[in-house]
C-alpha cells in the first residue's frame, strides 16, 4: 500500500511560482512512476506530467512544458512539481497519483491516489 500526501497549494498572481510536494509513504512493487493531475473547476481531470523513478525521466503535457519541473528527492520519499510563469488557466485541485510507468505524461496503472492540494492563479 502507498500513501500520498500533496502540499504546497495556495493563490498566487499570475506570472508567479508554486512549488507542490507529494509525500509518498508505504512500499508496493511495481510501482515506478508518480503522475502529477489537475482538475479545474467544471473540467475532467487531465494528465500534467509524469516522471519515472527508474530512470529519472520526466514528460510534460504541452501546455506546461517548459513552465514546469518534476522531480524527486529520494531520501525524503517526496516528488516535486515545480511551477512557474503560472497562468490562470493553470488554477485547478492538483493531484499526485503513483503508477507503473509513464505513458507520455501520464502515468499508467494510477492505483494511488493523493487528496489533492488546490492551486488558484488570479490575473
Amino acid at each position: 500500500q502507498l500513501q500520498l500526501v500533496e502540499s504546497g497549494g495556495g493563490l498566487v498572481q499570475s506570472g508567479g511560482t508554486l512549488r507542490l510536494s507529494c509525500a509518498v509513504s508505504g512500499v508496493t512493487p511495481g510501482y515506478h512512476a508518480i503522475g502529477w493531475f489537475r482538475q479545474a473547476p467544471g473540467k475532467n481531470r487531465e494528465g500534467v506530467s509524469c516522471i519515472d523513478h527508474r530512470d529519472g525521466r520526466t514528460n510534460y503535457r504541452g501546455s506546461v512544458r517548459g513552465r514546469f519541473t518534476a522531480s524527486r528527492d529520494s531520501a525524503k520519499n517526496t516528488d516535486y512539481l515545480q511551477m512557474n510563469s503560472l497562468k490562470t488557466e493553470d488554477t485547478g485541485v492538483y493531484y499526485c497519483a503513483a503508477g507503473t510507468k509513464c505513458r507520455s505524461w501520464v502515468v499508467a496503472g494510477q492505483d494511488y491516489w493523493g487528496k489533492g492540494t488546490k492551486v488558484t492563479v488570479s490575473s
